[in-house]
């Protein structure tokens, strides 16, 4: 992975465990990293997402197309991201 949204210790790990958590008025974003994967998980008032992807990156790209998912929630979400990548690379 490269970009702002590359991760260098996600292919260490040996358990699911939670990267990312966002939660607004609107709806709640989580990222999940397992060794081989990443979840996605999106829920808001009435409808709820999960989808399963390679990479931080390309989760955090398929947000972008997750349906009814508000533009507020979406910015706030990649926020939260780009700061826990900057934190976990910062340790």
């Amino acid at each position: 992975m490269t970009g702002p949204l590359a991760h260098p210790y996600i292919g260490a790990m040996n358990i699911t465990r939670h990267f990312s958590d966002t939660r607004t008025s609107e709806g709640r974003v989580r990222f999940l990293l397992a060794p081989d994967r990443v979840q996605l998980m999106v829920e808001g008032r009435g409808w709820q997402h999960q989808s399963t992807h390679l990479s931080l990156e390309e989760a955090a790209n398929f947000l972008a197309v997750v349906p009814r998912i508000t533009q507020q929630l979406y910015e706030q979400t990649l926020s939260d991201l780009e700061r826990q990548i900057a934190f976990e690379g910062a340790a």
